[in-house]
């Protein structure tokens, strides 16, 4: 059985043909925009809605044939109940490594665009790739961000680790604004205030964004 379905994924799509891992993640991720949904989906389920808003260059044909495929492959899987949408499945999420890798190499190279827009699942992952355990030694702390249009994340920081939860932190200091916004506070050294941002917590925001490091090229 799980011969035939090998098989008929294979038929569906384009395939290198390569014994090689790699090529073979490729054959399941490689089409343009595959891995921008497993991003978008990495933090919170989504509508197709919610992915045509948070990935605008996609035509909706488009959107979904990957989501079909991705589903197809594993990676993907449509949640229970009206309206719920698509989520990751634990092996889908298990590409977020490699997503982290791919930005990281990217930041570090020539062409790097620091102008382009982001979603704010680029914004959570960032966080998540460029976090530096070294920096945060054994502080504890948690904020929470609101995005507006209701997406509200906690970033909690804990025994050298980050991690990101969908909604609100108990007890946690807020954050509101922009996601671009975010990204010129944390990364480019922009004043909150001068970046558009609500902070009830200042200081905890400038402890936090001192935990970050771009990579050098």
């Amino acid at each position: 059985m799980e011969y035939e379905r090998d098989t008929e994924l294979a038929r569906s799509r384009r395939s290198y043909e390569d014994g090689c891992g790699m090529a073979q993640a490729l054959d399941l991720v490689g089409e343009r925009w595959a891995l921008l949904v497993v991003r978008e989906l990495t933090f919170a389920a989504k509508r197709f809605s919610d992915l045509r808003a948070d990935l605008p260059g996609i035509a909706p044909t488009v959107l979904t044939q990957r989501l079909a495929d991705l589903e197809a492959a594993g990676i993907v899987a449509r949640l229970p109940g009206r309206g719920r949408g698509y989520g990751l499945t634990d092996w889908g999420r298990a590409l977020e490594p490699a997503l982290q890798a791919l930005g990281r190499w990217a930041v570090a190279g020539p062409h790097m665009r620091f102008d382009r827009p982001i979603s704010v699942a680029t914004m959570l992952m960032s966080m998540r790739t460029l976090f530096d355990p070294a920096r945060a030694g054994d502080l504890r702390m948690a904020i929470t961000f609101d995005f507006g249009a209701g997406q509200v994340f906690s970033v909690e920081v804990a025994g050298g680790r980050l991690e990101v939860r969908e909604g609100p932190a108990a007890g946690a200091s807020r954050v509101t604004g922009d996601r671009m916004a975010l990204a010129a506070c944390l990364y480019g050294g922009r004043p909150a205030v001068e970046a558009g941002l609500t902070v009830e917590d200042p200081a905890a925001l400038a402890r936090f964004a001192a935990l970050f490091a771009l990579p050098q090229s």
